[in-house]
């Protein structure tokens, strides 16, 4: 059963748990909260409530813990130097892993708002043996250390930048979750395979290969595959040279290599498929379509 009182806040870089709001807060979209979490409490703010927030954390089986509170204008503005310290805590860090020649690279530094955990994120190869770094950690700022290790895709998510289409990354803005992509998506669309031209800045495929791919597919389903020749009431074979899925249009080729498009629609209902071969190979990624 959904419980409507479920609550997803945000924190430090798109970081996003779930919680109960057991006391009934007024809550709205926006407000800053503070949160029970392990040992301690944190700050963030709502990003969703109701339905919508007791879906997502059912699909995850994430743990709840309680809503305190709504943050005062202190706490706010607590949150806001805290930044600060993380910056610092990410340097000394860095040194010391530096010093014990770890092979890892450090990402991000997160203190907890209580200041009873500091977290820091890292990428690595291999695994890592950090243990005496956890304990220089401790030894130099006093409370609980977390070292968690996370993927170059989360880790573009926490620096933050600008994909190919010069906007802000999806993974920073809106994208709460990474869906799985594969070179297939690329293909299907008739992109380029060139790993710089999918590619984002994490090295991964682009997570928006996955945003039109039904609409390919859907589409690619209604058109003729290229390569294949027909017949119309001219009588002379026209090979399909290309597709134009947006405009719906098919390019025809004769064998005198003179090129025509037709509607989708006129195509269908005047072609048949000319029983000799085609005197030239299929050809893919035809530049008649345009890439999005």
């Amino acid at each position: 059963m959904i419980d409507p009182g479920i609550v997803e806040v945000q924190f430090k870089r798109e970081r996003k748990e779930y919680f109960i709001n057991r006391d009934k807060l007024p809550l709205a979209v926006g407000d800053y909260v503070v949160v029970d979490v392990d040992r301690g409490e944190d700050l963030g703010r709502v990003t969703e409530t109701g339905e919508l927030a007791a879906r997502k954390q059912h699909e995850k089986k994430a743990q709840l813990n309680k809503i305190r509170r709504l943050a005062t204008e202190a706490e706010r503005e607590g949150l806001g130097r805290l930044s600060e310290r993380e910056a610092d805590a990410f340097t000394i860090c860095a040194k010391k892993v530096e010093e014990h020649e770890l092979e890892m690279k450090l990402v991000d530094a997160e203190w907890q708002f209580d200041g009873n955990k500091v977290i820091f994120y890292f990428t690595a190869d291999k695994r890592v043996d950090f243990r005496q770094l956890v304990k220089d950690l401790a030894a130099i700022f006093k409370t609980r250390i977390e070292l968690k290790q996370i993927g170059v895709r989360d880790e573009a998510r926490r620096i933050g930048g600008c994909g190919r289409c010069g906007y802000k990354l999806c993974c920073t803005s809106f994208l709460t979750e990474f869906e799985p992509v594969t070179l297939k998506a690329a293909k299907e669309q008739r992109l380029s395979l060139n790993p710089s031209q999918i590619s984002g800045i994490c090295g991964r495929l682009m997570c928006c290969l996955m945003y039109e791919r039904d609409f390919y597919k859907d589409q690619t389903k209604k058109f003729p595959k290229e390569g294949r020749e027909y017949i119309f009431t001219e009588g002379r074979p026209e090979r399909v040279s290309g597709l134009d899925l947006f405009n719906e249009q098919v390019e025809l080729e004769n064998r005198d290599g003179i090129r025509r498009k037709l509607p989708l629609e006129e195509f269908l209902n005047s072609a048949r498929e000319c029983p000799c071969r085609s005197s030239k190979p299929e050809r893919k990624n035809n530049p008649v379509q345009h890439e999005s």
